[in-house]
């Protein structure tokens, strides 16, 4: 996919609200062992990148220094589903002290009266953190309402034409 592609899809309304939403991202990649990890993670956006922090040491970043290949998955269980999909590369950065987008990630999921706590309990942990960013090589939105997978619309076209 071109790069104006991925930002029509992620600029999308439903994808909006998925990226601008309290679900955490589904980062799908290949462990130091060769075999698939799926881990729940909160994020925030830079233009069409997708943002996240984490501990130095944390075994998602030796996996991703090895091999930057991911997948994310951005949904919600209501009815119709939406479910945002995106390939790309991950670029890992040592930074010193707390992004100001792990703030407000963070900040997407918790209550006002939360928030400081938790504010003070991230600066009281963390001197650095490891900063992954996810250029997108591909994106895919399922709304169900304007965009299905490829083959749910295959077998509607098949069945309708029996």
């Amino acid at each position: 996919m071109t790069e104006e592609e991925i930002a029509e899809v992620l600029a999308r309304p439903y994808a909006q609200q998925l990226l601008n939403g309290p679900e955490p991202a589904r980062m799908a990649y290949k462990g130091l062992d060769r075999d698939p990890r799926v881990v729940p993670i909160g994020f925030w956006t830079e233009g069409t990148r997708v943002v996240m922090a984490t501990v130095p040491k944390s075994a998602k970043v030796a996996a991703l220094r090895t091999n930057p290949k991911v997948a994310l998955t951005i949904d919600q269980g209501a009815f119709p589903p939406k479910a945002l999909l995106i390939r790309g590369t991950a670029e890992v950065t040592l930074v010193d002290g707390i992004p100001d987008g792990y703030l407000t990630a963070g900040r997407k999921v918790m209550t006002d009266d939360q928030f400081p706590g938790w504010v003070a309990g991230v600066r009281g942990l963390y001197d650095e953190m490891v900063v992954i960013t996810i250029t997108p090589t591909w994106a895919k939105l399922l709304d169900f309402e304007t965009t299905i997978p490829k083959a749910v619309e295959d077998l509607i076209k098949e069945k309708s034409a029996a």
